[in-house]
C-alpha cells in the first residue's frame, strides 16, 4: 500500500481519515477475487468473529466456517461446553444448514422459540429421521402454545436429495414459491437448504480442516494453567489457538505465549498438524515483533476501538486503527508473520481498508451481535424491534463471569474496575438479520474494493492499494442520503 502522492500523514489515522483511489483495472468481475488468506488458518474468507461470549458461540461459528471464515470460541468458556461446540461444528456438513429440528409432539410455545436461532425462519418436524413437515412463525400465529407442531406443520413439504445441483434446487423452490426445503439422503434429513443458501454455495467456499469438517479457533488467556488449556483445547480439534488478553506488550503474555507453542508443538508432533497460534493485541511494531519472537504466527492488532470498549476513554490508551494495523502488517511482514486487525469496523470500506493496510483477516465483534446466529436470545423492544444485548469482554459482566471460580470478595474486587460496556442492546437489522447477510455485504465491498485495485488476491490487493486523506467533510461526501433532500 502507499500514500496518493507519497504523502504521508504526520499524525495516526482511523479508518474514516482516509479512502481508496481507483487505478486502472483489468479485473472484470467481483468474482474474479480470491479472498483466500495466507495465515495458515484454511480461511478462504478474511473474517474472524471476535471472542465475545455474546457473539461466538457454535451457530455462529458453524454458519461463518461455511461461507469461509473462522469464528472463536471466548476463553471464559468451560472445556465440556467447548468440546461439545467443537463436536457440533465438526460434525455440521459443509454445504447444508444445520436445520432446527422438532418432534412431532412438541408445542407450538417451544417451537416458536427455537425458530430464531437459525436465519432461515422454519423448524423441521422429525420423526425417526423421516421429514413429516415444516413448521414457520406464520404457522405458529394466535395458535395455543400448548398445542403440538403436528396440528399446525405444513405436510406438502418439497425435499431435495443430497448432492443436488444449486442451480435445480434454486429453480424448483422459485418455481414452488417457498423459500425452504429439508435435504435428505437415503430418505434421511441431512440438511436444509433455502433459495440464498443455494445460491452462496455457488459464492463461497467453506473453510475446512485437513480432514474436510468445518474450522473453529478458541482462546485461552495468560491465567493459570495456560499450557494444560492449550493442549486440551488442541486435543478437542481447535484449528487456531488465540492467546488473548486486552494488553497484549507484557511480560505475563511474553511468558505464556511460549508455554502455548510449546503445547502447540507437542500436538504437532503427535499428530503431524501445525495449528497456527494469534496472540494479542498490540498497536505498535516493537509489540509485533516481541509475540512473533515469542512464538506468535498471528498477530491481532487493535487497543480500543471495539464498540463495547471504553479503554481509551478509562485510560486513554489505544492508537487510531488505520495507522495501527498499517504498523504492525509492516513488522510483520519482515517477521513471516500476519497480523488480524481486530476492532473498530462498521462499514464493509473499513473491511477494505484493513485489508489495504497489511492485514491478514479482519476481526468482527458487535457488528455481528445483533445477528440471528448470535448466542444470546432473541428480545424485543418496548417499540417492537427484535434485539440481542452484547457486552465487552473487559466490562465487569464479562470479568464476572471469568473469575466465577475465586473467592467472593476478590471476585467482587475485580468486577470494580472494567474497561466495557457491561450491556448494549444490539437490533437486528430487518434487511440483514442473519450474519451471512452481513456477510453477503461486506465481502462484495471488499471485492469490488479489489477490483477498483486492480487486485485478484489479498495480497495482489495490499501491494496495489493506493490510499489519500481526507477530512471529515470528506467521508461525510461519501456516506448515502437515506431520505430526501
Amino acid at each position: 500500500m502507499k500514500f496518493l502522492n507519497d504523502l504521508a500523514p504526520a499524525f495516526d489515522l482511523t479508518y474514516n481519515d482516509v479512502f481508496m483511489v481507483p487505478a486502472r483495472s483489468d479485473v472484470v468481475s467481483r468474482f474474479d477475487v480470491d479472498l483466500a488468506t495466507a495465515d495458515g488458518t484454511g480461511t478462504t474468507l478474511p473474517l474472524v468473529v471476535a471472542n465475545m461470549t455474546a457473539i461466538s458461540g457454535k451457530r455462529m461459528a458453524e454458519t461463518i466456517a461455511r461461507r469461509g471464515g473462522i469464528a472463536i470460541i471466548p476463553q471464559d468458556i468451560p472445556l465440556d461446553i467447548v468440546e461439545a461446540t467443537v463436536q457440533r461444528v465438526k460434525a455440521a456438513h459443509t454445504v447444508y444448514e444445520t436445520a432446527v429440528t422438532l418432534s412431532p409432539t412438541t408445542t407450538v410455545g417451544e417451537a416458536l422459540s427455537l425458530i430464531p436461532k437459525r436465519a432461515h425462519g422454519a423448524a423441521i418436524v422429525v420423526e425417526d429421521g423421516k421429514v413429516l413437515g415444516i413448521v414457520t412463525e406464520r404457522d405458529g400465529a394466535e395458535v395455543d402454545r400448548f398445542a403440538q407442531v403436528q396440528q399446525v406443520m405444513t405436510t406438502d413439504v418439497l425435499t431435495f436429495d443430497a448432492g443436488v445441483d444449486p442451480r435445480t434446487s434454486f429453480n424448483e423452490m422459485a418455481a414452488r414459491h417457498v423459500d425452504f426445503a429439508p435435504v435428505v439422503d437415503g430418505g434421511r434429513l441431512v440438511g436444509a437448504l433455502t433459495r440464498k443458501s443455494a445460491l452462496r454455495s455457488t459464492i463461497y467456499e467453506p473453510a475446512v480442516d485437513p480432514a474436510g469438517h468445518l474450522v473453529i479457533g478458541a482462546a485461552v488467556g495468560i491465567n493459570g494453567d495456560v499450557a494444560g488449556k492449550a493442549a486440551a483445547l488442541l486435543e478437542l480439534g481447535i484449528d487456531v489457538l488465540v492467546v488473548d488478553t486486552a494488553h497484549g506488550h507484557q511480560e505475563k503474555m511474553l511468558e505464556a505465549l511460549p508455554l502455548v507453542v510449546a503445547a502447540r508443538d507437542a500436538h504437532t508432533a503427535s499428530t503431524g498438524r501445525r495449528v497456527p497460534v494469534a496472540a494479542g493485541n498490540v498497536v505498535s511494531a516493537d509489540g509485533v515483533r516481541d509475540l512473533v519472537a515469542a512464538g506468535a504466527d498471528i498477530v491481532k492488532v487493535g487497543v480500543g476501538p471495539g464498540a463495547m470498549c471504553t479503554t481509551r476513554m478509562m485510560t486513554g490508551v489505544g492508537r487510531p486503527q488505520f495507522s495501527a494495523v498499517l504498523e504492525c502488517a509492516e513488522a510483520a511482514r519482515e517477521l513471516g508473520a500476519h497480523v488480524w486487525a481486530d476492532g473498530g469496523v462498521r462499514y464493509p470500506r473499513d473491511v477494505a481498508l484493513a485489508l489495504a493496510a497489511g492485514a491478514a483477516s479482519v476481526m468482527i465483534g458487535s457488528w455481528f451481535a445483533g445477528t440471528l446466529e448470535s448466542p444470546g436470545d432473541l428480545r424485543t423492544g418496548p417499540d417492537g424491534r427484535p434485539y440481542k444485548e452484547s457486552f465487552g469482554m473487559a466490562s465487569a459482566r464479562a470479568v464476572s463471569n471469568r473469575t466465577r471460580d475465586a473467592a467472593g470478595f476478590e471476585r467482587a474486587r475485580m468486577a470494580l474496575f472494567e474497561e466495557g460496556i457491561s450491556s448494549s442492546r444490539m437490533f437486528l437489522d430487518p434487511e440483514r438479520p442473519g450474519v451471512e447477510d452481513l456477510v453477503d455485504s461486506i465481502i462484495a465491498g471488499v471485492r469490488s474494493s479489489a477490483t477498483y485495485a486492480g487486485a485478484r488476491s489479498i495480497e495482489e490487493f495490499h501491494d496495489r492499494a493506493v490510499v489519500g486523506l481526507q477530512s471529515s467533510a470528506g467521508y461525510d461526501e461519501g456516506r448515502p442520503l437515506h431520505a430526501s433532500w
